[in-house]
């Protein structure tokens, strides 16, 4: 069940909510998006939304790169044995492989740049989607969510900080094959030995096949659960934008005049949010239907460190980290087979300079695009809501405002 039923009469849409999660389509940077697809085949598409894409390419790596012993013959080619992975490496199947892998990168780029272009299309037709979908398994809705949570729960680990996002299908996915991971890689074992300090232990439990595919798949899943909340963070203002304009301005407000007028004008700002929705739908319940709302156009910010519940643009410094930091911490784990203190102790190193790496390359970057201007640092007022009652309903509705999280409440007599 859903809260708007698609006549089919527009071209295009800007996403779909449905129980089992969002998909949209939003504005994505198409290096970004090949460099997961060079990461592990299917990432890119995932990222995408293009599902069967993604499942059929991520599965194809899992088997091929089995086959071929890969990811045994890339910590060979890391440690510098080259003689032991050329043994390893069973090139029949190597010939297979790298059409698939091309194909990947390549389809991600191109599916992108084509994405990009239907969004500003479908941004312009304007066409109304769903915002709530509720269901006899489950409910899903547009609502705000904060983007650290979702990292940080993704770092506990994989598929949890997909299933916060709402995004169910890839939760499940993701957790299956970080079960599958886990247990032959046999990563939280060697993690036990370590946590105890037997580190020759740990070393020699760890299964090099397998346990290189855990960085990629690790930062994959934080950065997607992180990205996912910011694109619907962003989508639910615009489509709570799109529902006031609609439904609280024209027709719905009108200013009584006279001299036996003697009501209250109450003005509030709000963030964009549900307790804004909330506010209004109390204030109707008590009988005050002349409502104006105006969601605002705010000045442009600095770009971000990270976003969060009440801001988010989509490009705060974590995309180059996080590429780097699998980047790093593959080549960590690789080389710490051979090292004192280990592949697990190495590749923590290695995700923490490259994310340390990528990090500053993109605050670099950010301080030679900035331009000078004053910013603003508080929580920005999106919307204005103005309220008119009567001086009985006064301390009820600003009593109501304030419940519902207002950011300012003022009143002005009408004469």
């Amino acid at each position: 069940m859903e809260n708007f039923q698609n006549t089919n009469k527009s071209r295009r849409y800007k996403a779909y909510v449905s129980i089992f999660g969002t998909t949209q389509i939003h504005l994505r940077n198409p290096w970004t998006i090949a460099m997961w697809s060079i990461a592990f085949p299917g990432f890119g598409h995932f990222l995408l939304n293009k599902y069967f894409r993604a499942f059929s390419l991520f599965i194809w790596e899992i088997y091929i790169n089995q086959a071929t012993r890969l990811n045994q013959a890339m910590v060979y080619s890391f440690t510098g044995n080259f003689d032991a992975a050329k043994e390893v490496l069973d090139l029949k199947m190597v010939l297979m492989y790298i059409p698939v892998y091309l194909f990947a990168i390549w389809d991600s780029y191109r599916t992108t740049v084509d994405l990009n272009n239907i969004y500003t299309l479908a941004k312009r037709e304007d066409a109304r989607f769903n915002s709530f979908s509720i269901g006899a398994f489950e409910i899903n809705y547009l609502d705000k969510r904060n983007p650290i949570m979702a990292l940080l729960w993704s770092m506990t680990i994989p598929s949890v900080g997909q299933l916060y996002a709402h995004r169910i299908i890839l939760a499940g996915f993701t957790l299956i094959w970080t079960a599958v991971f886990m247990y032959y890689s046999h990563f939280l074992e060697a993690l036990i030995y370590l946590l105890n300090g037997n580190l020759d232990k740990s070393n020699a439990v760890l299964d090099a096949q397998w346990l290189l595919y855990l960085p990629s798949f690790y930062f994959f899943t934080i950065f997607d659960s992180y990205v996912s909340t910011v694109e619907n963070n962003k989508l639910f203002e615009y489509e709570q934008r799109k529902y006031l304009r609609s439904h609280y301005q024209k027709y719905r407000f009108s200013l009584q005049k006279g001299s036996r007028v003697n009501n209250v004008l109450i003005f509030a700002t709000f963030e964009h949010s549900t307790y804004l929705e909330l506010a209004m739908t109390e204030l109707e319940e008590y009988g005050i239907t002349n409502i104006l709302a105006v969601p605002l156009n705010n000045r442009t910010e600095e770009r971000r460190i990270f976003d969060s519940i009440h801001h988010s643009d989509g490009v705060s410094l974590i995309s180059k980290g996080m590429i780097l930091a699998f980047l790093f911490s593959t080549v960590g784990a690789s080389k710490g087979f051979e090292l004192e203190w280990g592949p697990i102790i190495w590749g923590l190193i290695g995700a923490g300079s490259g994310f340390l790496i990528g990090f500053i390359i993109d605050l670099f970057m950010k301080k030679i695009s900035q331009r000078k201007q004053f910013l603003l640092k508080r929580k920005n007022s999106e919307v204005v809501l103005i309220v008119e009652c009567d001086h009985l309903q006064k301390e009820c509705v600003e009593s109501t405002l304030w419940k519902q999280f207002a950011l300012g409440v003022a009143e002005v007599n009408q004469i």
